[in-house]
């Protein structure tokens, strides 16, 4: 079933804490998908399932740093929209449960869809000043794709098409 992501993101933003531009916020969302999509296609995760991550993961960040808890409550908004704007299985609704929770936690091993989750948001780390190390990324998908990924991080590159996908300007302003 599809989803609608520009919809799905608009009830985001409704309440979200942060700057839109900030290390955390939809840029870093959008290569998070595109990361995630690469993976996915690589492992067989479930992109419906890595594309929801992307979106939800850090959208009840309140702080730009340490952040406890910041993943579950993610999780709990995509399960206060399951049923109206997300639309999965209960097994694919927990991973995208599990993958929100975890994602933070270092883990390198697990279902296909955890993976690809984690490693689409570990590719984006250099966003912040770190560089991904291989051995922390969950499949080989990642690692090479880690130089691609990494140089798109550290020079701030804006998936425009995602963007406009999502219904945003690259100004992270609403289209229309």
């Amino acid at each position: 079933m599809t989803h609608h992501y520009a919809l799905i993101l608009q009830e985001i933003l409704r309440g979200y804490a942060l700057p839109l531009d900030g290390a955390h916020g939809v840029v870093h969302w959008a290569r998070v998908i595109e990361n995630g999509l690469r993976v996915a296609e690589s492992n067989g995760a479930d992109a419906d399932v890595v594309s929801l991550f992307a979106l939800f993961h850090d959208s009840r960040r309140v702080n730009q740093h340490r952040d406890d808890g910041h993943g579950q409550r993610g999780g709990e908004l995509a399960r206060s929209l399951r049923g109206t704007m997300v639309h999965l299985d209960d097994a694919r609704f927990d991973l995208l449960y599990e993958a929100c929770l975890l994602h933070t936690d270092g883990h390198t091993t697990g279902d296909p869809t955890l993976l690809a989750c984690w490693d689409a948001d570990r590719l984006d780390l250099g966003r912040v000043g770190i560089t991904p190390r291989p051995d922390r990324l969950c499949t080989d998908a990642a690692r090479i794709l880690l130089p691609w990924a990494d140089a798109r991080a550290t020079s701030a590159y804006i998936p425009d098409t995602v963007l406009a996908s999502w219904g945003m300007t690259p100004a992270l302003t609403p289209i229309g």
